[in-house]
């Protein structure tokens, strides 16, 4: 075979293997800009242009390319300019993690301009998770939106990410977009039982594939149990889990892993291994699972944590304010109901994986002893080396864990669900290995959304005072505890105590189930609880006669108050500033001057509804980060700073906090991150602690720097302290001018390094408040649903991004809408997901995401960094019950149960008009 093409200018002979696909061809020749994100057409983050034209490179066979010119997002750019798309992309921010920002330059730089004026069948191929469109439509139109950085006044600005150039050119680099030399493919085979017992496995076949180096089972795993979820506190989560176990609580739970020395061999292996399974009898619905009788998952003892096996209850929380009995005598009305969410995949377009390698330690310069280094991605780099070191009775030093960029998380990739096997693989071959999920498992071998059933029952007097407030909550965490009592326990705190009441009463489980492992997703469970808890309040105040806002406003906490509810106080949350009135004021702004009813189709059922919500800043129990400033000898300056980058926008807030208290530019400093060699203790980046944990610390250890730097000076200029100025370059010092690399040398030669530490401990803790109102169109015709206008108020406290900031909010909306509308994993009566892959399970596409108006509360914090709070995952918590509530306007129907399917919504408008045909 002949087999030549042009590849970003260049002739390429090579030819690709049999069935190759042209995504696989270019990555395997350094074209890293070409990602994975499904293998199946249905994301389009693999998107090159092949004679001009966009195609998905997982789909098109790289045989087919021959002849012709091929172009990936490296191939844009032009002696050194970038194309006219990538340079919108970056003045109009259009992306977040980036992951999926190659394929939309790819498409977007394709477009003509008839396919401009229609953007929604024109993006239909691209999907992102992380910017709710909005950024992406501004880029694609030329709207920019970064402003220039200005020396000492970076805070408040909306300056770009420092990524952003590398995001644009398809440069960052991250977790497989690195060359290992010997590297081995880890792949696993799966149960295909809810619940069974290993009698036997045979894996001679296997070992005889031509390239398979070893088969793992659950002999070659360390007989030891832990949790897959990372947190600061290992014992927040129940120990109940094995790297490789002899029994299976799950379909799609790990039973071998093989080894090769290709993808395809290692596949082949993975099919001729035979297992012999004692099938055991299963359980998928919580509320059967705790009956007595039922199959129990796990019947260890108290040192896994588990708070009653026998029941399969994980965890549980009990407890009264006052006594809601005498709450309930004493209201008018009383309203109960039950409310249903669903399984919902975090749908990071990186999927899960790490690579695990050996690599000479240097000391003092000289080669040292050998260690692992497994590059992940993952939230919590630290967390995963500790559990690591802990599972493989390894000192801490005798491995490395390193974040890339992260192509998403929202809680995910707070998880341990790669590296542990890949490390096992690793410390046995002593090869590098690599284990990167398929789209396919990231729904069934890895974690989602708890699924929650909540019974809200609410007491109130004839003018909307609440009398009593009362939950029972079932919450199923699939087969595995990771973070089953930790969710449990966050989802009945700030839902339950924004509102006043002096009888409140909790009744909350955590229930194992032989479903899929759910995990931590944006809001920890709150946004579930506070679903049903406004949906509830909602319809109290129509059957009340009430308006829901002013209902609403007579009965939250205020400026100052506590958050109490019938678990206790947590007594290191407070208000430390207090936007939730601003929120409100949003709603009722955008319901006087609101006209978006006009849009709404002829014949259709217009509504309008609100919602709101709070949130910690932060986890409790203590978050740690660990920050170093450092000025270098070219009078720049060096962050070391734990937390990962994944779209989370924290590498700019960091700049730019630092550049404030030192008098700079965010282009004179670099960031260092995500990487246990380079940079001291970090919990991670997860619970919102982004900005107001690691930022504080970054603040604390710039803060220190900048004294150091003028105390000093003061010093050797024999200039009083009093007088000096740090600037960008120099240290103004009454009318003479030292720059930074004098002072750098001067303190170099007295032994004097000009670096400081920052520590903050995560507590104590604000709250951010968020609010969310809907327009909405039903046809009752067909079900089918539009938003006509949607409102977001937040309460961010000093907005440190104005731009990120408010694309995590819009980020925030659009995944929110997903599960409301449209996103559910589904299992079948064997407890196997039948939705495993992006075309059966629906992501919000372009066409489906409204442009949302934000607007931010002005507050300024009293203990968050410079006045901020977080604002990642509170976005997501009030646009469920907004719709829900907007829903219930329009069609006098009260949904409680989410998705709200488009069929769904017919039937029940159907059933209604039917049965207002029936005799009396």
């Amino acid at each position: 075979m002949n087999y030549q093409l042009t590849l970003n200018g260049e002739q390429f002979a090579e030819e690709p293997r049999p069935g190759q696909c042209l995504r696989t061809y270019l990555r395997d020749r350094g074209w890293f800009g070409v990602k994975k994100g499904c293998d199946a057409g249905d994301c389009g983050a693999c998107t090159v242009q092949v004679d001009g034209e966009p195609v998905h490179s997982c789909l098109y066979p790289a045989v087919r390319a021959a002849g012709r010119s091929v172009t990936t997002v490296e191939g844009l750019a032009k002696d050194g300019e970038l194309h006219p798309v990538q340079q919108r992309f970056l003045e109009a921010q259009g992306f977040q993690c980036g992951f999926c920002t190659p394929g939309f330059l790819m498409t977007a730089s394709a477009l003509n301009e008839e396919q401009l004026a229609d953007l929604p069948r024109a993006l239909k191929g691209n999907l992102c998770r992380c910017t709710g469109y909005r950024a992406i439509e501004d880029a694609i139109r030329g709207v920019r939106h970064t402003e220039e950085p200005c020396a000492g006044q970076a805070v408040g600005r909306s300056l770009g990410a420092p990524a952003g150039p590398q995001v644009v050119t398809g440069t960052a680099r991250y977790t497989f977009d690195v060359e290992v030399e010997g590297l081995l493919h880890l792949k696993l085979l799966r149960s295909p039982h809810p619940h069974a017992r290993i009698r036997s496995i045979d894996t001679s076949a296997a070992l005889r594939v031509p390239g398979v180096v070893a088969v793992l089972t659950h002999h070659d795993a360390p007989d030891k149990l832990y949790s897959s979820a990372r947190h600061e506190h290992p014992t927040e989560d129940p120990d109940d889990t094995r790297v490789l176990d002899d029994v299976v609580r799950f379909v799609g739970q790990r039973v071998a892993a093989v080894v090769a020395e290709s993808e395809a061999a290692a596949e082949e292996g993975r099919r001729r291994i035979a297992v012999d399974y004692e099938v055991l009898p299963f359980v998928l619905d919580p509320e059967l699972a705790m009956l007595p009788g039922a199959p129990v998952l796990h019947p260890k003892g108290p040192q896994s944590r588990i708070a009653r096996p026998e029941q399969n209850v994980c965890g549980e929380a009990h407890g009264e304010l006052g006594n809601v009995e005498l709450g309930f005598a004493e209201a008018d009305l009383v309203y109960e109901e039950t409310f249903q969410t669903q399984w919902v995949q975090h749908a990071s377009l990186e999927t899960h994986g790490c690579l695990a390698y050996f690599e000479q330690a240097e000391s003092d310069g000289e080669p040292g002893q050998e260690r692992l280094v497994v590059r992940s991605s993952t939230q919590v780099p630290f967390l995963t080396r500790r559990a690591l070191c802990d599972l493989f009775d390894l000192p801490l030093e005798q491995i490395r864990v390193v974040a890339g960029r992260v192509g998403g998380g929202f809680g995910g990739k707070q998880e341990m669900l790669t590296e542990d096997i890949a490390v096992l693989a690793a410390t046995k071959l002593h090869r590098p290995v690599k284990l990167e999920f398929t789209r396919a498992e990231q729904f069934y071998g890895a974690t989602t959304r708890h699924p929650f059933r909540i019974t809200v029952k609410l007491g109130a007097k004839r003018d909307g005072t609440l009398t009593a407030v009362q939950f029972r909550v079932v919450a199923n965490t699939g087969a595995y505890g990771n973070h089953g009592p930790a969710v449990m326990f966050h989802s009945v705190g700030e839902s339950m105590g924004i509102y006043r009441a002096p009888h409140k009463k909790v009744d909350a489980y955590s229930v194992y189930t032989n479903g899929v492992p759910a995990g931590a997703f944006r809001g920890y469970g709150l946004g579930q609880v506070t679903f049903a808890l406004e949906s509830a309040i909602d319809e109290l105040a129509r059957r009340l006669g009430l308006d829901p806002l002013v209902l609403r406003e007579k009965n939250v906490i205020g400026p100052g108050e506590q958050m109490a509810g019938p678990l206790g106080e947590e007594e290191d949350l407070h208000i430390a500033s207090y936007g939730l009135d601003q929120c409100l004021q949003v709603v009722r702004t955008a319901l006087a001057d609101d006209t978006s009813a006009e849009l709404a189709p002829e014949g259709w059922l217009v509504g309008q509804g609100f919602a709101m919500s709070a949130i910690a800043c932060g986890p409790p129990g203590g978050h740690i980060a660990d920050a170093t400033v450092k000025l270098l000898d070219d009078g720049s300056y060096d962050v070391a700073v734990g937390t990962a980058e994944f779209g989370n926008g924290t590498t700019t807030v960091h700049k730019q906090i630092t550049a404030g208290a030192l008098g700079t530019t965010v282009d004179r400093i670099t960031i260092r991150q995500s990487d246990t060699d380079l940079v001291k203790h970090d919990t991670g980046a997860f619970g919102s602690a982004g900005t107001v944990v690691a930022g504080k610390a970054v603040m604390k250890a710039a803060n220190a720097l900048a004294e150091q730097i003028l105390s000093f000076t003061a010093e050797y200029a024999r200039t009083p302290r009093s007088l000096l100025r740090l600037t960008a370059e120099a240290v103004e010092c009454d009318g003479r001018r030292v720059t930074l690399k004098e002072v750098h040398e001067a303190a170099r030669r007295q032994g004097v390094v000009l670096s400081a530490d920052g520590h903050f401990g995560g507590s104590p803790r604000s709250v951010a408040f968020n609010s969310h109102w809907f327009r909405i169109a039903v046809d009752p015709d067909t079900g089918e649903m539009r938003i006509l206008r949607s409102v977001h108020g937040a309460d961010a406290g000093k907005v440190m991004n104005p731009l990120q900031c408010r694309g995590q909010v819009e980020g925030g909306v659009a995944q929110a809408l997903g599960a409301t509308l449209f996103e559910q994993v589904l299992l079948d009566e064997q407890g196997q997901v039948s939705t495993a892959a992006f075309r059966r399970y629906r992501l919000p596409a372009y066409a489906d995401v409204p442009r949302t108006e934000v607007h931010f509360s002005e507050t300024s914090d009293a203990i968050g960094p410079l006045g901020a709070k977080s604002m990642s995952e509170s976005p997501f918590n009030p646009v469920p019950p907004a719709f829900a509530n907007a829903l219930r306007d329009a069609t006098g129907i009260r949904f409680t149960e989410a998705p709200f399917l488009r069929d769904k919504v017919w039937q029940a408008l159907a059933e209604r008009e039917r049965g207002k045909g029936r005799p009396a």
